[in-house]
């Protein structure tokens, strides 16, 4: 019997390996509360087998190639900041980790089939937590340097290849530190609730919304042009896919490492009830936006207020929510779509600022109640949608390949 090669949580048969594989793993965890390092190392290297083996053999090449490049340096700067914390060795080191994700993003303009040497399946969130390293430990929070604990992390099989993005000193602790029985009983419940409330978002709710309904008003929008009803339904359905396909998905990476002893943190929570733009980002692929946050806009906004590059506040901080969603943009891809998609949001959360400190400065003259609650939740959602037909790159399409 061969081997299946399959994308992860895209086929019911890796979920049969999934359950063949945790079961020694949940007993152990039930019985006597315990986690076997060696088999959690095993079953990681089956999956990945499974994921970028056969013929995803050059991802599984270029994967060792960057788990050995981004170790390796950061070892080096960690080896380094011990003798001096000089600014611009650490800006160096985030250059070199995220080369390899910039290459992967601009090679396929020069030669689409060179991006094969570098990328794989989940590059951008194995990034994400390279950089996230070598940043806390600039900061020093992260003061030692295990390598084998940071392969581990980076190489955590449930959530390589989307997500959700862990921090490294939780999941460090999660490692270390399995969790007692009558925790692991109820990350267990937790896990099982997840996986199958992730088969309703993406195997049922994804599937009808993305593979049935999608391409019926996608042909109807190709035949109609941009000004019909069949755009506004595609708006609408699109997001309904977006959402359940990548919050099904979410689940499942979280159900599995819950099952496996690990409390990883959640991707969404119900982003379509925000009644303003900066609650929907608090809420939608929680752990990007965090992220985005901690490591690039907090750090930017520091700078810029510190160095006195601006004398307002608030200039500062709208400086610093265009440069984050259009970093977000660039890193969904150079396209004039993704560009706009950030643009668009930028322009969103700068707009929610300024009404929420017209509406705190006026707060007794505004109403406020169930009302105006309700209103803000269909406006913030009719403005979520309206990106996410941006970011579908269907405009692209009727614009300039009709």
């Amino acid at each position: 019997m061969s081997w299946p090669h399959v994308i992860p949580y895209a086929n019911p048969i890796y979920f049969l390996w999934l359950a063949v594989a945790l079961l020694p793993m949940i007993f152990m965890l039930l019985i006597k509360g315990k986690r076997w390092g060696w088999y959690q190392s095993l079953i990681t290297l089956i999956f990945l087998y499974i994921s970028f083996g056969g013929k995803y053999w050059q991802q599984g090449l270029a994967l060792i190639g960057y788990v050995i490049f981004q170790t390796l340096l950061v070892w080096c700067y960690h080896h380094y900041r011990q003798q001096k914390n000089a600014s611009g060795i650490f800006y160096l080191a985030v250059a070199l980790a995220i080369l390899p994700l910039t290459l992967v993003k601009v090679i396929p303009f020069v030669d689409g089939g060179a991006a094969a040497i570098f990328g794989f399946l989940g590059i951008s969130y194995l990034t994400f937590k390279s950089v996230q390293m070598i940043m806390e430990m600039r900061d020093g929070t992260i003061k030692e340097y295990h390598p084998l604990r940071y392969i581990q992390f980076l190489l955590f099989f449930p959530t390589i290849s989307s997500g959700p993005i862990d921090r490294y000193r939780r999941f460090e602790k999660d490692l270390l530190e399995p969790p007692t029985r009558e925790v692991y009983a109820g990350l267990l419940n937790r896990g099982i609730w997840s996986i199958f409330l992730g088969f309703f978002y993406k195997f049922i709710l994804g599937y009808y919304f993305g593979q049935v309904w999608l391409p019926l008003l996608n042909k109807s929008l190709m035949h109609q042009g941009f000004f019909s009803w069949s755009l506004i339904l595609y708006m609408y359905c699109y997001s309904m896919y977006l959402f359940f396909d990548f919050a099904g998905y979410s689940l499942f990476a979280v159900g599995v490492s819950n099952l496996m002893g690990y409390d990883t943190p959640k991707n969404f929570n119900k982003p379509f009830i925000s009644d303003n733009i900066k609650e929907f980002w608090n809420r939608w692929h929680m752990t990007l936006s965090f992220w985005f946050r901690d490591f690039i806009y907090m750090r930017l906004m520091f700078t810029l207020i510190k160095k006195k590059v601006f004398k307002s506040r608030i200039v500062a901080s709208n400086v610093g929510y265009f440069a984050l969603f259009m970093i977000m943009g660039v890193w969904h891809g150079l396209t004039w779509y993704y560009l706009l998609y950030g643009f668009y949001h930028a322009s969103l959360i700068c707009l929610t600022d300024a009404w929420l400190r017209f509406k705190k400065k006026h707060k007794k003259q505004l109403p406020s109640n169930k009302f105006t609650k309700a209103l803000a939740i269909f406006l913030t959602f009719q403005a979520v949608c309206f990106s996410f037909l941006i970011f579908s790159g269907v405009l692209d399409q009727l614009f300039f390949h009709h």
